[in-house]
């Protein structure tokens, strides 16, 4: 399987150039567009929550502190959402290249994952300027930033992956993720702080893979210092979990799935 990509990573590379460049085809604003979506969202959030939630920072000596805390969990939680979302219907989106061309499968969520890279390392630049304009520019610890890539993306591809193959046979699946993912912004410590929470569900709090992911990214971007790396021990584990389920799924299923769609 290995050696299969191998053989394609021109084909790979190339098609991840290619849909960067197709993206902002005809766009004025180009990469702009990126980071308008978060920066929107961030702003409704801080204007709606900003005065319940300004005294809970009390490290941050900043009048934008809030604003900084949730751009921070953004960062993070737009890199997995963007991977899982299309890797849910990666494999039906390119039905008619599956049925044409010969090439392995597993390409298909590699040129996925390298495609929202770039555009994740495009959001992280343009960040870092309006963090510039907010006078916050977190430098000691980013170097920590790699880690948490990782296992975000690790997290991301093995549950994209599991559920993009079985979506293929079963289409309501991509529905119901959509929803999951919903509710599961709101489950996730982004745009309020775990302090609020009562401290009886903590222990349930985190459960939540993205918490201690989430919180490692708050701890970089907003506190300038390292992420609690016992709290990045279970989202690493449900990574891997999750990417052996994938490929065992896949596995089973790779041979049909032409058919299927």
């Amino acid at each position: 399987m290995i050696k299969n990509i191998w053989n394609y990573r021109f084909f790979i590379l190339s098609s991840i150039k290619t849909e960067f460049k197709s993206r902002f085809a005809r766009s004025r604003l180009g990469a702009v567009w990126m980071i308008l979506h978060p920066l929107a969202l961030v702003l409704v959030y801080a204007l709606i929550l900003s005065q319940i939630m300004k005294a809970k920072l009390p490290e941050v000596d900043s009048q934008y502190a809030y604003p900084i805390y949730i751009l921070a969990g953004m960062v993070g939680w737009t890199l997995f959402t963007e991977i899982v979302t299309r890797l849910l219907t990666v494999f039906i989106d390119n039905g008619n290249l599956l049925k044409k061309m010969l090439f392995p499968k597993l390409a298909l969520p590699l040129i996925t994952i390298g495609s929202a890279f770039i555009n994740f390392t495009v959001l992280f630049i343009m960040m870092f300027v309006v963090f510039g304009f907010l006078g916050h520019v977190p430098y000691h610890a980013i170097y920590w930033m790699s880690l948490l890539i990782l296992i975000t993306i690790a997290l991301a591809l093995g549950i994209g992956l599991f559920f993009g193959v079985i979506n293929v046979f079963i289409r309501d699946v991509g529905q119901v993720m959509n929803i999951v993912l919903q509710f599961w912004f709101w489950l996730t410590p982004i745009v309020y702080m775990t302090s609020i929470i009562p401290p009886k569900y903590h222990g349930l709090l985190m459960l939540n893979p993205m918490t201690g992911i989430t919180m490692g990214y708050q701890n970089v971007l907003l506190y300038d210092k390292a992420p609690d790396l016992s709290k990045l021990i279970y989202p690493s584990i449900v990574a891997i979990v999750f990417l052996i389920l994938a490929l065992f799924v896949y596995k089973k299923a790779h041979e049909d799935m032409a058919d299927v769609l």
